[in-house]
């Protein structure tokens, strides 16, 4: 995911936010001499619709155009979360605590690159979570991804999604 201080990530939050939606977060998938792809998710407490992606999608392209970020040819694709939303900006690390979380870290912190555990909460840049019997304190620009555990709930149970 790009940072959340990267110039595209800032673009984009400056179209998707002021049409009332939540910038969840940017990638950009180079594909060599072919072009590339620039996803960005978003989501809405209600949730996200077809229209919705196409209503950002038609915006942020009027704006990529103009601005041009971007060298070569690139295609743009919106889209929502999903239920392995990814966690890229501190207010997600705050708002789903709680929460079952998957980290895979740039480079190896006491031996290990990949986490999953329970997320406890974002504090002076720093994710805290209990994992294999042991609190781990990750700094946020050390995390390369982190998404959301979907839970799976036995017969009769309520699934957990994103908006519990």
């Amino acid at each position: 995911m790009q940072s959340a201080d990267s110039s595209i990530t800032k673009l984009a939050r400056g179209v998707v936010e002021p049409m009332g939606y939540e910038l969840v977060g940017v990638e950009f998938f180079p594909h060599g001499a072919s072009g590339a792809t620039l996803r960005v998710y978003i989501d809405h407490e209600r949730g996200i619709t077809v229209d919705d992606c196409t209503a950002v999608s038609h915006q942020l392209s009027g704006v990529l155009d103009v601005e041009d970020p971007l060298p070569g040819h690139y295609d743009l694709e919106v889209s929502s979360p999903g239920i392995d939303r990814p966690l890229v900006f501190p207010e997600h690390f705050q708002r789903f605590a709680g929460r079952r979380v998957r980290i895979r870290l740039a480079e190896k912190l006491d031996g290990r690159r990949r986490l999953e555990g329970m997320l406890l909460g974002f504090e002076a840049g720093t994710i805290k979570l209990d994992a294999d019997d042991r609190l781990w304190e990750i700094p946020l620009d050390d995390v390369e991804s982190a998404r959301l555990v979907y839970e799976f709930r036995a017969s009769g149970e309520t699934a957990r999604n994103d908006d519990d």
